[in-house]
């Protein structure tokens, strides 16, 4: 990411063209500025569920991290997750998830964000995971 004090979606999404993960996880943006991200993926069944049948939790901590560092990086520009607590609400079925971050607190080298993940199967929406993250700004004293 540039190390501006801030990136557009447009860099975002150069960002996205060019990491491996998020390309295989077809992460389509939504939203993006003044502190909120939210992006969706659409569920690749042979891909990404567990044993169970449900989305595999590592993709929605992938959905929660993401909108998290993304909600960031749109008022801080180059950022990195420090930390991030993700609570799962309930299975994640589907056909799509999506992902809302949004900026809490910006501090000098930290930021405070919350993501909430959703699942959405047959035209109804279900909150399946909540995190709260620390986002740290690179290259910040």
């Amino acid at each position: 990411m540039p190390t501006t004090s801030h990136i557009t979606r447009q860099q975002l999404e150069q960002v996205i063209a060019v990491t491996p993960f998020a390309q295989l996880m077809g992460a389509t943006i939504r939203e993006f500025g003044n502190g909120v991200a939210e992006f969706e993926i659409e569920v690749k069944p042979e891909l990404m569920h567990q044993h169970h049948g449900f989305v595999h939790g590592a993709i929605v901590g992938f959905m929660a991290d993401s909108a998290c560092a993304w909600a960031a990086a749109s008022l801080a520009g180059d950022v990195v997750t420090a930390e991030y607590k993700l609570n799962l609400l309930a299975p994640a079925r589907g056909e799509r998830l999506r992902a809302q971050g949004r900026v809490l607190k910006a501090g000098g080298r930290t930021l405070v964000v919350q993501a909430d993940v959703f699942a959405l199967e047959q035209g109804n929406e279900k909150q399946v995971a909540v995190a709260l993250a620390s986002i740290a700004r690179v290259g910040a004293a």
